[in-house]
C-alpha cells in the first residue's frame, strides 16, 4: 500500500512528486495512470500538466537538476569556502543516493529531450569554482581537480542507498583525503 500525496499541494506539484518517487523506485516504465494514482489526481489531470509522459519524466529530471544546482551555488555561496566545498560534497553524495539511478535511466531513454551538454557545462563551470574557492584557502591539496570531483561521485554510486551513515561516512573520509596536510 502506497501513501498518497497531501492534497493541499498543487496538482502539477504532486504529480511530479509522484512521478519522480515512481520513477526513482519502479523505473521509468510506470504507467502514468500509476503516478495519477499515488499523486491523487487522474490521469486526465497528468495529462493536462504533462501532456506526454516524456514530458512528465522531463520535468522530474529538471527538479532533479535544480536540486544539484542549488547545492553548488549554496556552496560557492558560503563566506568560507574550505566550508562550502565540504558541506557541497556531502550534500551531492547525499543527493546521488536519493537519484537511485533516474539520472542514468533519463539520459539513457530520453537523450535528447533536454540539452544535457549546457546542464553538464554549468555544473562542471560550478564544480571548477567551488574547487578553485577551496583550494585558494590553502584548505585543498592543490593536486585536486574536476576528475578526482567526479571519481568521488563515482564511487558514491556503489554504497546502498539503505546506508545513510556509511554514504556520509565516505564523503567525510573523501573530503579528509581532499585537504592539504
Amino acid at each position: 500500500m502506497t501513501a498518497r500525496l497531501p492534497r493541499h499541494r498543487r496538482p502539477a506539484a504532486r504529480i511530479l512528486d509522484a512521478a519522480r518517487a515512481v520513477f526513482v523506485t519502479e523505473g521509468l516504465d510506470v504507467p502514468v495512470r500509476e503516478i495519477a494514482r499515488r499523486a491523487g489526481v487522474g490521469p486526465a489531470t497528468v495529462y493536462r500538466h504533462f501532456p506526454a509522459k516524456e514530458a512528465l519524466v522531463a520535468a522530474a529530471f529538471t527538479e532533479q537538476v535544480r536540486a544539484w544546482r542549488s547545492t553548488m551555488d549554496e556552496g560557492l555561496a558560503d563566506p568560507d569556502p574550505w566550508r562550502g566545498f565540504r558541506v557541497t560534497v556531502r550534500k551531492l553524495c547525499e543527493l546521488q543516493a536519493r537519484d537511485h539511478g533516474f539520472t542514468t535511466a533519463f539520459k539513457s531513454t530520453f537523450p535528447r529531450t533536454l540539452d544535457l551538454t549546457a546542464m553538464r557545462a554549468a555544473s562542471l563551470t560550478s564544480a571548477a569554482a567551488l574547487i578553485r574557492r577551496a583550494r585558494e584557502t590553502g584548505h585543498l591539496r592543490p593536486d585536486v581537480g574536476l576528475a578526482d570531483l567526479n571519481l568521488v561521485l563515482m564511487a558514491n554510486t556503489g554504497i546502498p542507498a539503505s546506508t545513510p551513515a556509511a554514504r556520509g561516512r565516505f564523503a567525510d573520509l573523501m573530503v579528509r583525503g581532499f585537504r592539504a596536510r
